[in-house]
């Protein structure tokens, strides 16, 4: 006989309570945020007007130190071949198209 099982507990709150960022430290991180995508979307829109021909729809991984970006049709791709290159950087991805925008909103 199939015994039932308890009736799941739903816990509320945060993962980590012990985590507390300040305001500061929030809006802090958020402007690091902004300025990394803005960096990088300065390479984007110098390569993208040529790209958006041949790669329509394609992913662009940009690495805004070096400057260099990687294209493939799949997103993962584009991103492990930045980290084959670059292994500790950060990078940011768009989608060659119009917007630039790779997910979903």
């Amino acid at each position: 006989m199939t015994e039932t099982k308890p009736t799941r507990i739903v816990r509320r709150g945060r993962i980590f309570p012990e985590i507390q960022w300040s305001e500061e430290k929030k809006a802090q991180w958020k402007a690091e945020q902004e300025a990394f995508h803005k960096r990088c979307q300065v390479i984007f829109d110098r390569v993208q007007p040529e790209l958006i021909k041949t790669h329509y729809n394609w992913y662009i991984a940009v690495e805004p130190d070096s400057g260099d970006y990687f294209i493939n049709k799949n997103e993962l791709t584009a991103i492990n071949m930045s980290r084959h290159k670059h292994p500790n950087a950060p990078v940011y991805i768009f989608r060659i198209n119009e917007t630039g925008v790779a997910g979903t909103i």
